[in-house]
């Protein structure tokens, strides 16, 4: 019976842990959407600054946030916003899309980049969490 309760609470212990390192990431991610936050803005009321605002950006087009205006290359970029896109443009944006707007030299740590991801994609497009 002992070696039983002691299953159960490894077990236990093993389902939590993804719920601790998704709010790590949670976290993480908000700490490096610092870096943003001269530009864009998410969140309740959030509004287009130098940037778009990015609430709603998972599935996004590219280029149709409302009321901002983009240039044509990214108007014109023809993919959605996943994980994969994201990715690859904020790691090298003037890279990913040359002759975009966005003035900033681009995030190289995955893992910095995986965090921000899960922060922006909390984000309904009103601004609500998830």
């Amino acid at each position: 019976m002992k070696r039983l309760a002691t299953y159960f609470m490894f077990a236990g212990a093993l389902f939590a842990v993804p719920g601790i390192a998704a709010a790590q990431d949670l976290a993480a991610g908000e700490a490096s959407f610092h870096k943003c936050q001269a530009c864009h803005a998410v969140g309740v009321g959030a509004k287009n600054k130098l940037g778009p605002e990015l609430n709603g950006l998972v599935g996004r087009q590219a280029g149709t946030a409302g009321g901002y205006q983009y240039s044509p290359v990214v108007k014109n970029a023809g993919f959605v916003w996943d994980r994969t896109s994201f990715a690859a443009f904020i790691a090298n944006p003037r890279g990913k899309m040359p002759g975009n707007k966005m003035v900033f030299a681009g995030i190289k740590n995955e893992t910095e980049i995986a965090n921000l991801w899960t922060y922006l994609s909390q984000f309904n497009v009103d601004g609500s969490s998830k």
